[in-house]
Order: structure tokens, then C-alpha cells, then sequence
């Protein structure tokens, strides 16, 4: 089922959310939705919040483009993007890694809103999955900036928020123009 898309404005979308404590038949089905909402709307990436909910889960899918990574380990082992995508995760450990990198990137709850981004160009982290699994995820690329991208909404940070001044400045009318139609 697609579900909505909570748009910039909404107070959910700056809430530190609540973490996982049990996978229900309830959250199972969430995490198909909001991989289908995710496809259907061209994004790479989808967190709990953008659909109105307070929860440490998000969703990331980048296998459109496989040499988006140079690497790609799990649990320490070398492993195939394929085999990863989609990644439905719960509660993140991030550690950011590496030197910054800009690239431009966009939200889909900040329609028409790109600019470029600063951010960490790998990552090693701790998702825990649907299934009670834990792995531990090291990785670079389009994967690691959409996976902080997505933990950055757990944490009630919006892309935005991690522009340069004068990017800031280039979105603010934007930005105001977006609440008052929302």
C-alpha cells in the first residue's frame, strides 16, 4: 500500500524517534509499505517518520545502480549489494568514516528541493533487522550517504539542515513557500 508522504513543516519530521522494542506482524507489514511508497515516489531511501511515524525504522533501496559502492561488507565479509537490497533496518549505530564529500541530494518530504550535501563518504554501522538479526554494515558510495541520510530523519535532522550558509540562504524562500501550501 502506498502511504502518504508527511511533507516539510510537519513537527514529526524534527522528533528524535522512539526505538524499536518489538517486531510485530504490524511492523512487518509498515516495512512493505514503505518500501512500495519508497519505489513508487523514485526515492532511494525512507524513514518512519516521513510517513508520520515515531520509530527508529527506515528503508533504503540503491540496487538501480550496483557500482554505486566500491565496497560492501557485512558481518566483515565482502557481500553483493543485491543481496542486501532493499534494507529494512531498526535501531542504527553509525559511525561516520572517511573524508567529506559533496554531492547533491534531495528529500521526499522537501519536494523540488535539491542542493548539494556534505557528508562522511563511508560508514560502519549496526542495524537490526525484521527478522531479530544484527549486522554490522561497512560500506561507501550512494549506499552510505542514503543510509546517514535516512538515520539523520531518525534522529529528526532534515538534509537541509546540513547546507552551507549560503545554500541555506539560496532555500529559505523555497523552504517558506513549502509551508505555507502544506
Amino acid at each position: 500500500m502506498i502511504l502518504p508522504i508527511t511533507q516539510y513543516g510537519n513537527p514529526i519530521l524534527r522528533v528524535r524517534c522512539k526505538a524499536v522494542t518489538e517486531v510485530t506482524e504490524e511492523l512487518q507489514a509498515l516495512a512493505g509499505d514503505m518500501i512500495e511508497t519508497m519505489i513508487d515516489a523514485n526515492g532511494v531511501g525512507l524513514a518512519a517518520p516521513q510517513v508520520g511515524l515515531d520509530l527508529r525504522m527506515a528503508v533504503v533501496d540503491v540496487s538501480h545502480d550496483p557500482e554505486c559502492i566500491s565496497y560492501l561488507r557485512v558481518n566483515g565479509q565482502d557481500a553483493a549489494l543485491a543481496d542486501l537490497m532493499p534494507l529494512v533496518f531498526l535501531n542504527p549505530d553509525l559511525e561516520l568514516l572517511g573524508p567529506k564529500e559533496g554531492m547533491e541530494e534531495g528529500c521526499l518530504s522537501i519536494e523540488d528541493i535539491r542542493a548539494n550535501v556534505n557528508r562522511k563518504t563511508e560508514i560502519k554501522g549496526r542495524f537490526e533487522l525484521l527478522d531479530g538479526q544484527v549486522l554490522e554494515i561497512e560500506t561507501d558510495g550512494l549506499l552510505a550517504r542514503a543510509i546517514q541520510h535516512e538515520v539523520d530523519h531518525l534522529n529528526g535532522i532534515l538534509f537541509i539542515d546540513r547546507l552551507s550558509a549560503g545554500a541555506k540562504l539560496g532555500v529559505r524562500g523555497k523552504l517558506k513557500r513549502l509551508v505555507r501550501e502544506g
